[in-house]
C-alpha cells in the first residue's frame, strides 16, 4: 500500500512520539507499504518554524534530511495537476468546515497519486474520499 502522511503523523514518526497511535505504527512499520511525505509538508513546517521556533524547533531542511537518512520515507513534489484539481475536493453535506491548506492540498496529492492518506485529523474524514486512514 502507498500511503502519503500527513505533516503531523510524519513528525510523530521521525520523532517516535507517543502521540502516535497503535494503528499507525502498525502501519507504518509494515514493510510491505510504501510511505510518502510531501514539499507540500516541508513547506508546512517551514513556515510554522520560522512563526514559532520553540513550538516547532526542527526546520525543513531537518525533516527532510531525517526522511533521507531513514531510508524509510520517499519525497513527493506538488504538481501543476495538483494545484488544477485542488478544487475537486468536495466535503461530505453533513460536516462541519475544515479550514487548513495543508491538509487539503496533502489530500489532493495522494487521490491524485493513487496513495492512501493518513492523518490523525477527524476533520479530514469529512471530505468525499476513500483514501482516508484515520489512525
Amino acid at each position: 500500500m502507498k500511503i502519503l502522511l500527513d505533516t503531523h503523523i510524519l513528525l510523530w514518526a521521525l520523532s517516535d512520539s507517543p502521540q502516535l497511535s497503535d494503528k499507525a505504527r502498525k502501519i507504518i512499520m509494515d514493510e510491505k507499504n510504501r510511505l510518502y511525505y510531501s514539499t507540500i509538508s516541508l513547506w508546512e513546517v517551514e513556515l510554522k518554524h520560522i512563526a514559532k521556533p520553540t513550538q516547532i524547533p526542527v526546520s525543513a531542511k531537518d525533516i527532510h534530511s531525517y526522511c533521507q537518512e531513514s531510508g524509510a520515507y520517499e519525497l513527493i513534489d506538488m504538481t501543476l495537476d495538483d494545484v488544477l484539481s485542488f478544487h475537486q475536493l468536495k466535503r461530505k453535506s453533513d460536516t462541519p468546515p475544515h479550514k487548513d491548506p495543508f491538509d487539503r492540498i496533502l489530500l489532493t496529492q495522494a487521490i491524485n497519486n493513487k496513495f492512501y492518506f493518513m492523518t490523525h485529523d477527524f476533520l479530514i474524514t469529512g471530505y468525499d474520499a476513500d483514501n482516508i486512514i484515520h489512525v
